[in-house]
């Protein structure tokens, strides 16, 4: 309930600022549900391979699920290979954390491609700003609010500045303070330019990008 009043305020309160119109996030949904279509089919067998191998590598099941903060605030599941060993995440410490396979599929992005099945539902996008837990996109503040206007993507503006955030982390002496005082606050930044800004050659740019790196 919370959540959904959350949400209504967030949406009349967008109405003051230049940003992503609802014409144009028709649009965006409209293209990620058909490229999601055509690119799902293919990768469907290889993610089932990868989360059995994930399971045995993690000796957990290899499907892992966790609440992000999505559009409007509204909180959803999103889906990710298991990386970690069981009991273990230490932010910035990849190293300590992950299986050595598990590093390869964070480092790798591809831990991500079950992310395409949040696509598909609808509470993600191909592009856009990252889906974080509780205690940062939930807890912005005027105008910085504007990011919520659009789901959160799979890749973006900021994820590909930030793509290798986790060896960035590894190298301070406080992954956790540096994260939000640093990183948090230039992706904020980011991402408003990107809402400001979206368009449809826009997103294509930014996925084209991503598959090159």
């Amino acid at each position: 309930m919370v959540v959904k009043q959350f949400g209504h305020v967030l949406r009349d309160f967008l109405k003051d600022y230049k940003v992503i119109t609802n014409s144009q996030l028709v649009l965006k949904r409209g293209f990620d549900v058909v490229l999601s279509c055509l690119v799902l089919p293919v990768v469907l067998f290889p993610i089932l391979v990868l989360v059995l191998v994930a399971s045995i590598d993690t000796q957990q099941f290899g499907l892992f699920s966790q609440d992000r903060i999505g559009q409007y605030g509204q909180v959803f599941k999103i889906f990710k290979l298991r990386t970690l060993k069981a009991g273990t995440h230490q932010l910035g410490h990849l190293k300590v954390s992950a299986t050595r396979l598990g590093q390869f599929l964070r480092v790798s992005k591809i831990d991500e491609l079950p992310q395409l099945f949040n696509v598909l539902i609808g509470n993600m996008s191909f592009v856009g700003p990252r889906p974080d837990v509780k205690g940062f996109a939930d807890q912005l503040q005027g105008e910085d609010r504007m990011i919520l206007k659009v789901k959160p993507g799979i890749t973006g503006p900021a994820t590909l500045k930030y793509k290798n955030e986790e060896a960035l982390l590894s190298q301070q002496a406080d992954p956790e303070t540096y994260n939000r005082t640093i990183i948090w606050a230039d992706k904020i930044e980011i991402n408003k330019k990107y809402v400001q800004n979206w368009s449809f050659s826009l997103d294509l740019y930014f996925i084209t990008k991503s598959i090159r790196n």
